[in-house]
């Protein structure tokens, strides 16, 4: 059995609780619930439940996982949306589950998050967000990061590009972890694209090298769950978006120009999204944000 050493990291001043993580360094209608059947191996599966959920107003997936092997069925949200909120704890409570992390991958200019409000439905929930992002959360990640539910674990990789704080997280690469693992890249990766680098610090020359260092790299039968999609998609592999990714066969100079000459419109909801969600995604004055 492995063993893993706990240690605290980085609570925000709003939140005296530390994470529970092992540090690798010497750490939408808006209702439609997919149910992702990956082909895990017997060995592993038997103890995560998971399920891909979408939010259809942002095209936004968000990901619940958890350890159905330990008493206490804890499990995490990734990338939460405020208007599906109650849907999602629906789920949990049906499921028996006990949700102890809302995390996001990055600080999102679509659509509010939804962590605020879980928070505020459940007490004991956690806030989870990169330190890279600036934003307000309970507790920060950082690269090199494991964020435990029982026995499973995410390990944090910063992506940045897309935003300057965005983390993906991959699952365990232990023997008693899920296979094949499985990344959550947030806008960093989307099937068939990447996000957008316009905006919120963005740059196409970090994000070329953050898709390429930090995913790539990761085994081609890592299944890659983005933050949205457009067309219908719900999961790739790595080996197929560096087959079929019509912007990662590029070289960086060509990356970059097609980054730099998309002349997307401005997000609709950025100018509601962004200050919110800066703060947990509770829409209140700065000064109440401060207290949060």
């Amino acid at each position: 059995m492995l063993r893993f050493h706990f240690t605290a990291l980085f609570a925000s001043k709003a939140s005296p609780y530390p994470l529970s993580v092992s540090v690798s360094r010497a750490i939408r209608n808006p209702t439609r619930v997919r149910s992702q059947m990956a082909s895990f191996s017997s060995s592993s599966s038997s103890k995560l439940l998971f399920r891909q959920l979408f939010e259809k107003e942002s095209s936004t997936y968000t990901y619940l996982l958890a350890d159905t092997s330990h008493p206490d069925k804890p499990a995490l949200l990734i990338d939460p949306v405020d208007r599906t909120v109650d849907r999602d704890l629906s789920l949990i409570e049906q499921l028996g589950l006990k949700l102890v992390y809302a995390m996001n991958t990055h600080v999102h200019a679509d659509h509010v998050t939804g962590t605020g409000l879980i928070k505020s439905k459940v007490p004991g929930v956690k806030s989870v967000i990169s330190k890279a992002s600036g934003a307000t959360a309970d507790l920060y990640v950082e690269p090199g990061d494991k964020v435990h539910v029982g026995d499973l674990f995410l390990e944090v990789r910063a992506t940045p590009g897309h935003t300057k704080g965005c983390v993906t997280y991959v699952t365990g690469d232990a023997p008693d972890q899920p296979q094949p693992r499985m990344a959550f890249t947030g806008d960093t990766l989307l099937i068939r694209g990447c996000g957008r680098t316009d905006f919120q610090g963005g740059s196409s020359e970090q994000l070329y090298k953050s898709i390429h260092t930090q995913i790539c790299t990761l085994p081609k039968s890592t299944l890659i769950y983005p933050a949205h999609d457009y067309r219908g998609f719900t999961v790739s592999t790595v080996g197929e978006e560096m087959q079929h990714n019509p912007r990662l066969s590029k070289d960086e100079e060509a990356f970059k120009n097609i980054m730099e000459n998309l002349n997307l419109p401005y997000p609709k909801m950025i100018d509601i999204a962004m200050p919110a969600n800066m703060v947990c995604g509770i829409q209140t004055s700065p000064k109440q944000a401060e207290s949060l």
